[in-house]
């Protein structure tokens, strides 16, 4: 991947965009746009739409979620110290111990998740996972007054962890999840410059749904596409613990997950499939025998029905600060939603 792209990726996931309050992510995300979309605009949901070829026929909506899971400042206690309740789905387990990000109108403030030492904690204690709204962060002040004049109720919080290089093509981050998702639509759409095609691109960035989903609901409807595919991040199973009879096999470094099932249209499915053979493009299969638990499931029931298709990119530890992911994957995830663009036209037949 050239470093151009590895930097506009670290500028997406860097950026603090908890359900709710995206607008940072959003701000980047249209700037990248407009570059290469004939028009680019923000619904009153906050979905940042980049559309090329307007008029074309069929209509795709291309998705992505900016938002990540993150947290909120609930209470402050009379010694300053800070209680929380998250935003999306957060694992108890990992909380404690780590750096956030309180995000305030006068900026973001450092702080610390605490915890009783263990030299002090009898055995119970050391086998209890504490619930997240028994945990605090500590900015450092020294009474409650102290901390309302940096911090207020309401404020977004964020891991405070950034994109790093491990080794050959993998990183770790925050917020993979799914930015980038958002950096594959915004690739497409400059992918596609300066090339003829036939269908109708909407590139949309969705909001909140790690919270249920909704922005891809809204944008569906008022987008009213043909096809619809949902770029997410998929439950890589290749490291210790994971159990491949219920996940299935997906590797990090092997190409874009391409889903069968219930919310796939087989017509959408067969095509990404065929795409990928022809151009030489490595993929994975994932069987999903239900809804999935992604914009794909909202888009496919809009109005009388959408054409939807699933391409995921393998992520480790999901939902932690510590994500990790190839730069290949993400590369080959573009590629593969380009060609398949290019393949579409006006005759296409979409009924299974």
């Amino acid at each position: 991947m050239q470093e151009e792209a590895i930097q506009f990726l670290k500028s997406l996931v860097e950026a603090p965009s908890p359900s709710g309050f995206e607008q940072p992510v959003q701000r980047i995300i249209r700037e990248r746009m407009k570059g290469y979309a004939d028009e680019v605009k923000t619904d009153v949901h906050g979905n940042v739409i980049g559309i090329k070829n307007p008029e074309g026929k069929p209509r795709v909506m291309l998705a992505g979620h900016c938002d990540e899971i993150g947290f909120m400042v609930k209470y402050v206690d009379k010694n300053g110290f800070i209680f929380f309740t998250p935003i999306g789905g957060i694992d108890a387990h990992i909380v404690p111990g780590q750096r956030v990000h309180i995000h305030t109108k006068r900026g973001p403030v450092l702080g610390v998740v605490g915890k009783k030492p263990i030299h002090v904690m009898e055995q119970e204690e050391r086998r209890k996972v504490v619930k997240i709204h028994e945990q605090w962060i500590d900015i450092g002040v020294r009474d409650k007054k102290e901390a309302e004049k940096m911090v207020s109720i309401g404020d977004p919080i964020t891991f405070s962890t950034k994109l790093e290089r491990l080794q050959g093509e993998l990183a770790a981050s925050r917020g993979l999840d799914d930015k980038a998702g958002s950096f594959v639509i915004c690739e497409v759409l400059r992918s596609l410059a300066g090339k003829s095609f036939k269908a109708a691109v909407f590139a949309t960035s969705t909001v909140q749904e790690e919270i249920g989903l909704r922005g891809a609901r809204t944008a569906a409807y008022g987008i009213n596409p043909d096809i619809g595919i949902a770029i997410d991040v998929g439950v890589a199973t290749d490291f210790p613990g994971m159990d491949k009879r219920r996940e299935g096999e997906i590797n990090i470094g092997k190409g874009p997950v391409i889903s069968r099932g219930a919310n796939i249209n087989p017509k959408v499915g067969e095509l990404l499939i065929q795409t990928a053979q022809q151009e030489n493009i490595p993929y994975q299969l994932s069987g999903e025998s239900r809804a999935t638990p992604t914009d794909a499931n909202v888009i496919q029931l809009s109005r009388a029905g959408v054409a939807t298709g699933l391409v995921s990119i393998p992520l480790r530890y999901l939902h932690t600060p510590v994500e990790v992911f190839s730069l290949k994957d993400l590369e080959n995830t573009v590629k593969l939603l380009t060609f398949f663009i290019l393949r579409l036209n006006d005759e296409i037949n979409l009924i299974p």
